[in-house]
């Protein structure tokens, strides 16, 4: 597990404390002394000059003077812990945590380093808060995180109990809430699976060029070229590690699902990158409002704004449901003797036999949920808090359509794997570069099906578990292209 310092939380680290794949989290010690004389300058500024939510209320209360900050600090965690819906999971509650609890370890939020140290032990202790989804219009997760100040103060129970309860001062409440962590959270865990699908695609296109003898020129080095991005050169490169010398193609041009793949994938992979790179560093900085630093000052600001993130998250989902077009192309490409030399659907050659003809439909059907999902969140608007706060990101938004859309693309690929590995089954095919992926998926279904008309939902739900092994058989992806 990571010691964390405000400045190095990856979102491989985010994923495995979501998981509690290692040891307790802890504070770096030179990070909780930083964090301590953020929080002596904060308390000595405030005796000078009014500070947003330290001395003042919140939101259109901006200009009230609080006559006592101890109680407005209690009163701001409960009436913002209101909200609404189902709960988190527990991995989306966990990510959130360590997210929070990192940011609050970098310098500038004038927050008490005991609410770090009550922070650090919730997360050891796996003592989660009672989380809902319904609260956040992406500018800052309030809800959830006062609901966690609550428990932290004990005013609100946890399964199991926290060891170590805190006190909130008067510029501990808004301090805490000020941040978009659950976003974060919710957006780490699914450009995570997102990258591991993307990854998976490639294999299974691979298998499906195998499978209609495909023209290797469109993955040469003159694509790289052609298309100089590092997403697109990446796809290239690794097509051409999983076909190897390919035999003659048995076409001048291959449809657009092979021909089109690295310019539509290599954009999802892009996207994806991009939007790893605004979690991580939103994940690694201050976002309170204001600012209170001995070094940097004291400055309110708008960073709680999350416009980078919705928009990186928006893209991305677009990007995935425009490769998954690909993905359902391929699979209606298989369906085609004049692509395969096998019969119509991969049927078995029983007179006017299905094969994999709804497995089709299945895959166009997640697809349509896909495509239902790319709405760009961030074309939302609002206006709250008596004007004064007149817009929003909505990132909360985004993050949950790009976690939902992580089943509907494996749903896609598994249709897509289905069809591809019946294909190559049925021309006993075993292309020497795809022997590894190969033998994995032999392993784990059997190797040896049964191709005649049945019930295949058995087939399409152990191909959601295969993909997501496939990843293995890829070359990693390099940061950069």
């Amino acid at each position: 597990m990571p010691t964390l310092d405000g400045t190095r939380l990856s979102l491989d680290e985010i994923v495995a404390v979501s998981r509690r794949a290692g040891g307790p989290v802890e504070v770096d010690a030179m990070a909780r002394e930083r964090v301590a004389r953020s929080h002596e300058f904060a308390n000595t500024v405030a005796e000078n000059r009014p500070i947003y939510g330290r001395s003042t209320g919140v939101g259109a209360n901006k200009d009230l003077v609080q006559p006592d900050p101890d109680s407005q600090a209690l009163q701001l965690l409960r009436s913002h812990a209101t909200s609404s819906g189902e709960l988190r999971s527990a991995a989306r509650v966990r990510a959130m945590l360590v997210i929070r609890l990192n940011q609050l370890a970098t310098d500038g939020n004038g927050i008490s380093p005991l609410v770090l140290d009550a922070l650090a032990a919730m997360l050891g202790a796996d003592s989660l808060p009672p989380v809902r989804e319904g609260g956040s219009v992406g500018t800052a997760d309030l809800a959830a995180l006062a609901t966690t100040a609550r428990v932290l103060s004990g005013e609100v129970p946890s399964t199991p109990p926290v060891t170590a309860t805190t006190e909130f001062g008067p510029g501990d409440a808004l301090t805490f809430m000020s941040s978009n962590a659950a976003v974060l959270a919710d957006a780490a865990l699914a450009v995570w699976d997102l990258g591991r699908l993307a990854r998976a695609t490639v294999v299974i296109a691979a298998m499906d060029f195998a499978a209609v003898r495909g023209n290797p020129e469109a993955f040469s080095p003159a694509v790289e070229v052609a298309t100089p991005f590092p997403g697109s050169r990446w796809v290239c490169r690794t097509m051409r590690e999983l076909i190897g010398p390919a035999g003659e193609p048995a076409r001048i041009q291959d449809p657009f699902s092979l021909r089109t793949f690295p310019q539509v994938h290599g954009a999802l992979m892009d996207r994806l990158a991009f939007a790893e790179e605004v979690i991580v560093k939103m994940a690694n900085s201050p976002s309170e409002n204001p600012i209170v630093s001995p070094e940097l000052g004291v400055a309110h600001h708008g960073a709680f704004h999350a416009a980078y993130l919705v928009q990186s998250l928006d893209s991305l989902v677009l990007a995935v449901a425009q490769s998954a077009q690909l993905s359902l192309a391929r699979l209606t490409m298989l369906a085609e003797p004049a692509y395969t030399g096998l019969h119509p659907f991969l049927g078995d050659g029983t007179p006017a036999a299905s094969g994999v003809m709804i497995v089709e439909y299945s895959a166009a059907s997640a697809l349509a949920e896909l495509r239902a999902l790319a709405t760009p969140a961030g074309i939302q608007a609002v206006t709250l808090s008596r004007g004064v706060e007149e817009d929003a990101s909505f990132a909360t938004l985004a993050a949950r359509q790009a976690l939902e859309s992580v089943s509907r693309f494996r749903a896609v690929l598994a249709a897509e794997l289905v069809a591809s590995l019946r294909c190559l089954r049925m021309q006993r095919a075993h292309p020497p570069t795809l022997v590894s992926a190969l033998a994995y998926l032999d392993e784990r279904d059997g190797g040896i099906p049964d191709m005649h008309d049945r019930d295949l939902t058995y087939d399409l739900i152990l191909a959601e578990e295969l993909v997501d092994g496939l990843p293995a058989h890829v070359q990693p992806v390099q940061r950069g292209g």
